[in-house]
């Protein structure tokens, strides 16, 4: 019988192969279901600083994307100002709707941002445009826009 189990692991394992179950050789390959690639949606990048001494833009004015996909954009901020000061991003989308189907993982607009006189930071906003965007959507802007958070220069 122990000649026979042993015989049996060759078999077992080309089994295996055949129907690509139990690989021990590497690691499986994660594949993200829920990206819907049939889809592509061009995501345009806007910013803006209300009354505050801020130069803001995004690294790149557009970036397309599949509903479903993990996506990352960068934004880059100079305190132009001799003092520190902080500020707070508002987002805004349109169409009015896109909001809800924008999904921001991790974004600078979370929280406060205090820059230090003469300040330069890139800013991440880490994003996924969940796949139930309605199929007449193909263009989503995204704008944010820096306001001062008064009382607050200088401080985290």
């Amino acid at each position: 019988m122990f000649g026979f189990a042993f015989a049996l692991v060759p078999f077992y394992n080309q089994i295996c192969a055949a129907l690509g179950i139990n690989n021990l050789d590497g690691p499986a390959e994660a594949v993200n279901t829920q990206v819907d690639t049939s889809r592509t949606v061009t995501i345009e990048l806007d910013s803006n600083a209300h009354n505050l001494p801020w130069r803001f833009k995004p690294m790149v004015r557009e970036i397309k994307v599949h509903p479903g996909e993990l996506a990352m954009v960068e934004y880059e901020i100079v305190n132009v100002r001799e003092a520190a000061v902080t500020g707070q991003a508002v987002p805004s989308y349109g169409p009015q709707n896109a909001g809800e189907y924008f999904r921001k993982i991790e974004c600078f607009c979370f929280t406060h941002q205090t820059l230090a006189a003469g300040e330069t930071r890139r800013m991440p906003v880490v994003f996924v445009v969940d796949p139930k965007l309605p199929k007449d959507v193909n263009t989503i802007a995204v704008s944010y826009t820096f306001f001062e958070v008064a009382g607050r220069g200088g401080k985290t």
